[in-house]
């Protein structure tokens, strides 16, 4: 079997072998080429001490040098050439306490994580495939190198990594390797928050992200996200809904995913995938997690606000501003950024928010929602829909899409929707003889309230009229 590597990884590998060392590209590179996939990244696995490569290559990096590992430069590319190695006790459930150089390769190999990341190639000896790794991706397996409990006892986020592997390459976890992640998954407490939101970041931008399934039947939830584990038992007893919570939370994660094309439901009316996509331009990749996190968690708060009256239907009062607040812990226990903690937060908070399609009260909806998330507030309310009922779904459909033609009209005619918006400012005001202070924002945000009724009144002369008016109801203190 010939695999193509690249010129600089060729030239790495033929250099340390003219020197009398072995060398391969090795792990996630050697299986994503196999898949047909483009490799992220290329590492090269060696029987050379690091010393040794550092004296080889020009410009190197001392990345992981305790542990055998050196970055060699390339013009602007880094590749990581790590020494054959074998790790010592696992003290810390996470990384080995100390690391035994080796020139045995079969030992290095079988130090990894699963067989579809233990495979090593050359140029000269081919593919090397000690433990099935190639069979394993031909059959659509995660298996464990050698022992599974092993293997979780020296790394705990391996089990994760489990999930995450499925759900990126649609594979299934092996019987034996999912039982060991049963049976350690406590362990999992070990492992660092940041760790935890990289591996649970990667799943639900996956092509699977329904995968998180098995996070949660094996018992990881429990330990990073107890709030998934309540919302997977709490049946809704709805008639806009068929699932629980947690399973339709989990179902909107999958739909979201489909907007972005990276799985297909056939759940979802191709009308609907048309109009996600014009939704969706110029949504980054970061702005797709963000609302796949707002899909995973925007009923977090369904456990903790159900009632069910005497007719035997759930309600969830107050469940989107309850979620908010949810939210924001559990994004911040699992470390996440201040920016993603903030939208996702928002997307919750309104997730709910049925618009009447009339320009004015959506004018007044993307003044309070914010228009920086509409679009994103309207995937979100697609994926909610979707993930409901399919007797319901006509008039939701009938009333988001009203409501998104009526956005569009407005953003096209540029309406004020802010108070930057207003065609005065507060320095306006100011020079117009209105002390600075407090009075100044409340005049602003009324003559903000009169033009989103009524956009032809945002003109200067306008505004000022109105403003005289508002000063002179604040100051008799009528309103404020």
């Amino acid at each position: 079997m010939e695999i193509i590597l690249p010129g600089d990884v060729s030239y790495i590998i033929n250099k340390l072998e003219e020197a009398g060392y072995e060398a391969y590209a090795v792990g996630g590179c050697i299986r994503d080429t196999l898949l047909g996939r483009k490799p992220l990244d290329w590492d090269i696995t060696t029987s050379a001490k690091p010393s040794f490569v550092k004296s080889c290559f020009k410009r190197t990096v001392d990345t992981g040098i305790k542990h055998g590992t050196v970055t060699v430069m390339i013009s602007d590319t880094g590749y990581e050439v790590t020494t054959y190695r074998i790790d010592g006790e696992y003290e810390d459930g996470r990384h080995p306490g100390s690391v035994e150089f080796t020139s045995n390769l079969h030992l290095d190999l079988a130090r990894r994580d699963f067989t579809v990341n233990a495979m090593a190639y050359n140029n000269k000896n081919g593919l090397i495939d000690i433990f099935g790794g190639f069979k394993d991706l031909k059959d659509n397996i995660i298996r464990c190198v050698g022992n599974p409990g092993d293997r979780f006892s020296e790394d705990a986020l391996r089990m994760l990594r489990a999930v995450r592997f499925s759900g990126q390459l649609g594979f299934q976890i092996e019987e034996n390797t999912r039982q060991a992640i049963k049976d350690n998954a406590s362990s999992l407490k070990k492992i660092s928050a940041e760790r935890i939101r990289t591996e649970l970041s990667k799943l639900l931008v996956s092509k699977n992200p329904g995968k998180i399934r098995e996070a949660y039947s094996t018992g990881m939830t429990k330990v990073f996200l107890p709030e998934l584990d309540k919302m997977m038992v709490t049946s809704q007893h709805n008639h806009h809904h068929l699932y629980t919570a947690g399973e339709h939370s989990i179902l909107s994660v999958e739909i979201m995913g489909s907007f972005f094309g990276v799985g297909h439901l056939s759940c979802i009316p191709v009308e609907v995938l048309k109009k996600a996509e014009v939704l969706k331009k110029g949504i980054g990749k970061k702005q797709q997690l963000m609302l796949c996190l707002a899909m995973l968690l925007h009923d977090v708060a369904k456990p903790e606000t159900m009632v069910i009256d005497e007719n035997g239907t759930g309600h969830f009062y107050g469940h989107p501003q309850e979620g908010e607040k949810m939210a924001e812990k559990i994004l911040k226990r699992l470390s996440f950024d201040n920016d993603t903690v903030s939208i996702v937060k928002r997307l919750i908070k309104y997730h709910d928010y049925r618009i009447v399609p009339s320009s004015r009260a959506v004018r007044r909806a993307v003044s309070k929602v914010g228009k920086d998330i509409m679009e994103m507030l309207f995937l979100v309310q697609y994926a909610d829909i979707l993930a409901q009922n399919p007797e319901t779904f006509d008039e939701k459909f009938k009333n988001l899409d009203s409501v998104i033609e009526k956005y569009n009209k407005i953003i096209e005619e540029e309406a004020p929707l802010c108070i930057k918006d207003l065609d005065i400012n507060g320095n306006d005001l100011v020079n117009a003889g209105i002390e600075p202070g407090p009075e100044i924002g409340r005049i602003l945000r009324g003559l903000l309230d009169i033009v989103l009724e009524d956009p032809s009144k945002n003109k200067k002369d306008t505004l000022y009229a109105y403003a005289a008016e508002l000063r002179q109801v604040t100051v008799t203190g009528k309103i404020l």
